[in-house]
C-alpha cells in the first residue's frame, strides 16, 4: 500500500491549500498522475503542492481549479495562502537556495552567506555562538550551503552590496583582505555577479534593509528576509513585485560589475593591505 503523507491543514494557509487540493482530487477520483496530465504538471509536483513542499505558480491555480470543477474554491484558498508568511521550515535560506534557479540579493550590512569565506563566516557567527562546538557546526552549515555554486548547473546569483559592507571590518584586516579577494575571484564567473551600491547613490530603495528574491522554474518567486529569530518568506505577488522593483532600481543605481570589482580591489589595497615587514625596521 502506498505511503500517503498525512496532511495538517491547520499548520499554515499553504498546508490548507494543499489539503483542499488533495480533498478535491480524491473526490474527483483522480490520481496524482491523472490530475497532472490534465493540467500539464507532473504527478510528483501535484503531490509536493498537496504536502506544501512546493508552491504553485500563479497560473497553476486556475488550471487546477477548473480541472477539479472547484468553482473557485482553490483560487480563494490560494488568495489566502499567498498573503501569509510561508511555513517556518520553508523560511530556511538553505532550502530556498538549494531549489532556486536565480537568487537576487541585496545586502546592507554583510557579505552574503553564499559568498563568505570560512574566516569571515566564523567572525560573523562568533558574535552569537560562543562555544567552539556550536560555532563549528554553524560555520560548517554555512560553508555547506555554498556547494550549490559548484553544481554543473548552479543558480544565477546576483548580489548587490552596500559600499559600507567593504569597510565594516569583520574579523580583522587579514580576514577582510581574504574576503574581498574572494569576492574578486568571482569576477570571471558568469553565474555570479557582484555589484556595489556606492555611498554616492544617496537614498535608495534598499534602505528598509536586506532582502533576497528566489526565482524558480515551476513555482512562484519567493521574497525572503532574515529577522533576529527566524526568516520572513512570502510568495504573495504584490510583495514579490514590490521587492523586484526595488531590486531593479538598486541594480540600476549600483556600479557595474566591472566598476564594482575595481572599487573592491581599491578598498582591499588601501584599507586592508598586507603590512610591509620593512616598515618595522628602525
Amino acid at each position: 500500500m502506498a505511503n500517503i503523507k498525512r496532511l495538517d491543514p491547520g499548520a499554515s494557509p499553504l498546508h490548507y491549500f494543499g489539503a483542499e487540493l488533495r480533498r478535491l482530487r480524491e473526490a474527483a477520483s483522480l490520481t496524482l498522475e491523472q490530475l497532472g496530465g490534465i493540467v500539464f504538471l507532473t504527478g510528483s509536483m501535484i503531490g509536493q503542492i498537496e504536502t506544501a513542499v512546493r508552491i504553485p505558480r500563479e497560473d497553476h491555480v486556475p488550471r487546477l481549479d477548473a480541472a477539479l470543477v472547484a468553482d473557485g474554491a482553490l483560487i480563494r484558498a490560494w488568495e489566502l495562502a499567498k498573503r501569509h508568511r510561508l511555513p517556518s521550515w520553508y523560511q530556511k535560506a538553505a532550502h530556498l537556495e538549494r531549489t532556486a534557479e536565480e537568487i537576487r540579493v541585496f545586502q546592507a550590512q554583510l557579505v552574503h552567506g553564499l559568498l563568505q569565506t570560512e574566516a569571515y563566516a566564523r567572525a560573523v557567527l562568533s558574535v552569537m555562538y560562543q562555544t567552539d562546538g556550536e560555532l563549528d557546526v554553524k560555520v560548517e552549515a554555512r560553508m555547506d550551503r555554498q556547494r550549490i555554486l559548484d553544481q554543473d548547473t548552479p543558480p544565477v546569483l546576483w548580489v548587490v552590496l552596500d559600499e559600507s559592507v567593504l569597510y565594516r571590518e569583520v574579523g580583522g584586516k587579514e580576514v577582510m583582505r581574504g574576503q574581498l579577494a574572494h569576492l574578486l575571484s568571482y569576477e570571471p564567473v558568469d553565474d555570479v555577479q557582484v555589484q556595489v551600491l556606492p555611498f554616492t547613490a544617496g537614498a535608495h530603495t534598499g534602505m528598509p534593509g536586506s532582502f533576497t528574491l528566489h526565482s524558480f522554474e515551476k513555482q512562484a518567486t519567493v521574497a525572503y528576509s532574515e529577522g533576529y529569530h527566524e526568516g520572513w518568506a512570502t510568495a504573495y505577488s504584490k510583495d514579490v513585485r514590490d521587492r523586484s522593483l526595488r531590486y531593479d532600481l538598486l541594480r540600476a543605481a549600483a556600479l557595474s560589475p566591472a566598476e564594482s570589482a575595481k572599487l573592491i580591489a581599491r578598498v582591499m589595497k588601501e584599507r586592508y593591505a598586507q603590512p610591509d615587514p620593512d616598515d618595522d625596521v628602525a
